[in-house]
């Protein structure tokens, strides 16, 4: 049986749940003021990266990441086959890697942590680690290689859930949602009113601007703000130049995280600081200043590329960080939200279960226990 969905948000989760749900029959309206471009998926990396994501004390959280990233190669080529376009799904691995004594420590624990899951990850003494990443500093003190760590162009991967969801007969309408009220419907800003079988409500840090929701069970969903860099070569037409990085490298710079993730074209995503900040959203010079110190101590070539953009994205994080995938107290009205730092990892597995759940079919236990009731 086909339903009427209202998708509210046009994020990475948004998107890619009413790609899932027209591609399963159903009529589909996806609210956004700009599809693609809204909440923290433009500004983020596109890592897959559920072991070195691993924290102590969420291993049903990596579980819940494992299965996210499994679903991806099928994902990838379904996408790309579906919009005509490619979204560079990387398959080349993560090299994590220490400056200093006290960082190699870290990463050790970290990796002796990892292996009490299960998670594949080799320890790698600095020359074995210069040897897979040459523009590595030699200073470093080794590191942790992840093979199953992968990456994806973000912006590539939001254009083309854009462009299939559109060739999948999902429309698009402009505007932010003010409201949800019983039936279900939503109020647009405009006071337009929109009705539907099914609401999905996939808002990210917006969820709190949205009236009607109170009772509905969820979690509150606050912002973590972070900031991101991005680099290009100096001289991008060079032909031929091989890029300044084979596989993304995270590192641990006298306790501070960092990460340099290549594209394609040669250019490198920075990031990304983790702050408490409620909603500010400004960019701010300390924190370029602390990336680009941190990344230039791990990779010394990045002096020589050029500085194309620094922007802040907001994460949506529920208290515990992990997301609410499910249907709320409210009749008609699914959530998923509160993906924090793996909205893009986890969104073909969100979408499955959406789609799921909007057919009455049965999710996984996994998925179960992520739902707001």
């Amino acid at each position: 049986m086909t339903s009427s969905v209202a998708v509210v948000g046009g994020g990475v989760i948004g998107l890619a749940c009413a790609w899932d749900l027209a591609g399963h029959g159903h009529e589909v309206t996806v609210v956004a003021e700009r599809p693609g471009r809204d909440g923290a998926s433009w500004v983020a990396a596109g890592m897959l990266a559920p072991v070195t994501e691993a924290q102590f004390g969420e291993s049903a959280l990596t579980a819940l990441l494992l299965e996210g990233a499994r679903r991806w190669p099928s994902f990838a080529a379904d996408l790309e086959a579906a919009s005509g376009q490619r979204v560079s799904y990387d398959t080349s691995g993560t090299l994590a890697v220490a400056w200093d004594a006290s960082d190699r420590a870290s990463l050790d624990d970290l990796l002796a942590y990892q292996h009490t899951l299960g998670l594949i990850a080799h320890r790698r003494s600095a020359s074995e680690c210069r040897d897979l990443v040459p523009a590595l500093s030699p200073v470093l003190r080794g590191g942790i290689e992840v093979p199953g760590d992968h990456h994806v162009d973000n912006r590539a991967l939001l254009v083309a859930l854009v462009a299939a969801s559109g060739a999948g007969g999902v429309q698009f309408r402009n505007g932010t949602v003010r409201a949800v009220e019983p039936g279900p419907a939503l109020v647009l800003d405009d006071g337009s009113r929109l009705g539907a079988d099914v609401v999905v409500v996939a808002a990210g840090t917006g969820l709190a601007g949205i009236e009607g929701l109170a009772r509905a069970g969820l979690p509150p969903v606050r912002p973590v703000k972070g900031h991101i860099v991005r680099l290009g070569p100096a001289d991008p037409t060079v032909a031929g130049a091989a890029p300044l990085l084979p596989r993304t490298v995270r590192g641990l710079v006298r306790g501070r995280s960092v990460y340099l993730v290549p594209r394609s074209d040669g250019s490198l995503v920075v990031g990304a600081t983790v702050e408490e900040r409620g909603n500010d959203s400004a960019v701010r010079a300390g924190a370029v200043h602390d990336l680009l110190c941190d990344a230039r101590a791990l990779v010394p070539g990045v002096d020589e590329l050029e500085l194309r953009e620094t922007a802040v994205g907001m994460r949506p994080a529920t208290p515990d960080n992990t997301p609410c995938i499910g249907w709320t107290a409210l009749e008609g009205v699914l959530a998923a939200v509160g993906h924090f730092r793996n909205g893009i990892l986890l969104a073909p597995l969100t979408a499955a279960a959406v789609s799921d759940l909007v057919a009455c079919r049965a999710v996984a236990p996994m998925v179960e226990a992520l739902a707001p009731t």
